[in-house]
């Protein structure tokens, strides 16, 4: 059966990414900082078509995360920053013609816009008709392979609210932005039920990984 898979990077104060988001900075003020642990690994560059890269104990982590995902479900603000109606098709997301993915993503937004479909295998299925009917229609295609959830932190929170995240994997980096999107807002206590499955200490980050009871 297909897991829903959150795999998040987050401050030690609980962001996922800093204030102030826009074209020149989606991440916000700092949020970039948050992945430097990731940028420089070969698993990284070969997501974008690059050679060359680190190997170290984060590289494996990587590698279960993308294992088994058949399709990916975000946010319109991690895929891009136009607010409101779509003006136009012209924004594309930040990846360019050939997005990481290489499987359908679904996009939840409250404004519908036609499928784009791009290189290497992507095509973005924009959801206007909530975060069940994303996540069904995700599994509909990804063919009994798991799906992943990588923010932004809004939908998550409603994945995780709705009790529908079946694992949690965070990268947790040493540092404190104080203000920006945080993971968890929102959620009452108890409303999750995890049991810790592995915990991998690594350059610049540690990675804890849950099952959602």
């Amino acid at each position: 059966m297909n897991k829903l898979r959150l795999s998040i990077t987050m401050s030690l104060d609980g962001y996922v990414a800093g204030p102030d988001q826009n074209e020149e900075n989606p991440l916000g003020t700092g949020g970039l900082d948050l992945h430097e642990w990731f940028f420089p690994l070969k698993a990284f560059r070969e997501m974008h078509g690059e050679e060359g890269g680190d190997v170290n104990t984060s590289s494996a982590v990587v590698e279960q995360r993308l294992a088994n995902v058949g399709a990916t479900i975000m946010g319109r603000n991690m895929f891009g920053p136009v607010r409101g109606s779509w003006r136009d098709e012209s924004w594309r997301g930040w990846w360019g013609e050939n997005p990481p993915f290489h499987h359908p993503v679904f996009v939840l937004t409250h404004h519908p816009r036609e499928q784009l479909q791009m290189q290497g295998g992507t095509t973005f299925h924009f959801v206007s008709d909530g975060i069940e009917s994303a996540l069904r229609q995700a599994k509909d295609v990804a063919e009994g392979r798991d799906i992943s959830l990588p923010g932004g932190a809004s939908v998550v929170n409603q994945y995780l609210a709705a009790g529908l995240v079946d694992e949690i994997d965070i990268s947790i980096v040493p540092l404190i932005l104080g203000t920006g999107e945080r993971l968890f807002a929102g959620l009452d206590r108890g409303t999750l039920n995890l049991s810790q499955i592995r915990a991998v200490d690594a350059p610049g980050v540690t990675h804890i990984n849950y099952e959602v009871g």
